[in-house]
């Protein structure tokens, strides 16, 4: 770094950023990931009531196909979750006034959700760091699907084909002495 506060072949300066600067931002984004929080619970309890319910029906673990379709239906309430989660960053991304439309906000809120990264829209230095409070809340929701989704499929498999899973985890087996 050069005395004119220039990074070597980078475009804008080099910003200080202090303890007040940073506050605001992380106050913000805190609040934005705690909403995105309670959307993913409520769409992982309409998920869990999904596939209770066709546990209760007798439908789940009984045919390939239905299964097939329970564990898609649950995905796409979790995906459908994502959306309104990239939405709402998306939203709060407009009311910080980094945006003047709805497009460019989801794309740019969808590329830092995924932790994508394309990098071809910058915020300004103000409001830089919700770019990594996004990406860090989108990297947990979606850890979470995936649990989510693990599990379902993991009970589907326990239910439908009990010896798969006792051949799986080893139960039934003689120990050798």
């Amino acid at each position: 770094m050069g005395r004119s506060g220039k990074i070597a072949g980078m475009q804008s300066d080099v910003q200080m950023i202090k303890g007040a600067t940073l506050l605001f931002p992380l106050l913000v984004g805190a609040a934005t990931t705690v909403l995105t929080i309670f959307i993913h619970g409520a769409s992982g309890r309409a998920m869990m009531q999904l596939v209770l319910r066709a546990f209760r029906r007798g439908m789940a673990g009984v045919a390939f196909a239905t299964d097939v379709l329970l564990i898609a239906s649950a995905a796409m309430l979790l995906l459908t979750a994502h959306l309104l989660e990239v939405t709402v960053w998306a939203a709060v991304l407009m009311l910080c006034g980094e945006f003047h439309g709805l497009a460019p906000a989801f794309y740019h809120s969808a590329v830092n959700y995924t932790t994508l990264g394309y990098g071809d829209i910058v915020m300004s230095p103000r409001w830089r760091l919700m770019g990594p409070l996004e990406a860090l809340d989108g990297m947990l929701m979606i850890g979470i699907s995936t649990a989510a989704l693990f599990a379902v499929i993991q009970r589907i498999v326990r239910s439908g084909r009990p010896e798969w899973w006792e051949e799986m985890h080893g139960e039934g087996r003689q120990q050798l002495p």
